[in-house]
């Protein structure tokens, strides 16, 4: 989901009351929905009436976020308000706030509390990253591509959410550079759980078509040609390695600068084009991480811990590669607001 960044806060803000009934929480008004327990980082006394609208950051998954400032403590929040609809998108509404809820990291994006509106939506209270998303940095950069260092530091963060997550048996399917987002101090977040999924036996489908298509692995289009030995958590490889390389390039890699593809192009792309290429200058450590995650039988995709082990991620100093990012965020413009 893209996510708008500003340096500055407006200097009116607008305050938008936000409905509002007597259950001011998802359990309480949406009893159909099956909770875990609440980690730390919940806060449950706040309210919807406490929060005034700023503006939107971003659309996307069926939702709206919203920046949000806490009437009393001034502190900023984004506000997902998720519509539910039909019985499937109650399922994606359901199993994103049964995510939040479990996830307890740092490379996660925090909820801190969910609510009800009268309408039957569902709002997700969660942290302000402040720096945007990796989308919204690249576009800001007009599309100039990230340095090598920076990579490696998106790379091993991204990573250790990732293995985070897939320790927790939770397959994200969405990654791409605008569900990650990013705050000033250079922390990087994997966001939007619409359409991950919880494994709960070793052979639970997770081919099924959801997500951003430009993002999906081969065997998420074609799973009898590119799913053999499969693994459901190989798919968040592939995306990972697609989001980083398009990062370098400054453009999606498996189609030219500038094109808009329909679904027949991006399927015939990602599962029968050729490797994406890349220019002379990339290092051989970078080149051997993205084909490492490009493989398109899903079996021989390296894995999230043998991806951080690579030399492209461990085999540099991790201090000069975040601050390579850091010093990429710093000099970025604002993009456009909204």
């Amino acid at each position: 989901m893209a996510v708008i960044r500003e340096r500055r806060l407006p200097n009116k803000t607008l305050t938008l009351e936000l409905p509002i009934t007597n259950c001011t929480t998802a359990a309480d008004c949406c009893p159909h929905l099956t909770l875990a327990p609440l980690p730390p980082a919940f806060l449950t006394d706040l309210r919807l009436s406490d929060l005034d609208k700023i503006k939107i950051l971003g659309h996307g998954n069926g939702g709206t976020v919203y920046q949000v400032r806490h009437r009393l403590t001034g502190v900023l929040y984004a506000l997902k308000s998720l519509s539910v609809g039909d019985s499937i998108r109650h399922r994606q509404v359901s199993r994103e706030v049964d995510i939040l809820r479990f996830t307890d990291s740092p490379t996660v994006v925090c909820c801190h509390d969910v609510f009800s509106t009268p309408s039957g939506d569902i709002a997700l209270l969660l942290e302000y990253m402040d720096a945007g998303s990796l989308e919204s940095i690249l576009a800001a950069r007009s599309r100039r591509p990230f340095p090598e260092a920076a990579l490696a530091a998106i790379s091993r963060q991204v990573l250790l959410g990732l293995s985070y997550l897939h320790s927790h048996h939770i397959v994200h399917r969405d990654i791409k550079p605008g569900n990650l987002l990013v705050n000033a101090a250079g922390e990087i977040k994997i966001a939007d759980f619409g359409v991950s999924k919880i494994i709960r036996r070793s052979l639970d489908p997770c081919l099924s078509y959801v997500g951003t298509s430009a993002y999906m692995s081969p065997e998420r289009f074609d799973p009898d040609s590119y799913g053999g030995n499969y693994d459901a958590y190989a798919a968040d490889v592939w995306s990972l390695g697609l989001t980083v390389l398009e990062l370098h390039l400054g453009h999606f890699p498996l189609l030219p600068p500038g094109q808009r593809p329909d679904w027949a192009t991006l399927m015939c792309a990602i599962c029968f084009g050729e490797p994406p290429k890349m220019p002379e200058t990339v290092s051989g450590d970078f080149r051997d991480f993205i084909s490492r995650c490009l493989q398109k039988e899903s079996s021989k995709r390296w894995s999230v811990e043998q991806l951080l082990a690579h030399p492209f991620v461990a085999g540099r100093d991790q201090s000069e590669s975040d601050r390579a990012f850091c010093d990429l965020i710093s000099s970025s413009p604002p993009p456009v607001e909204f």
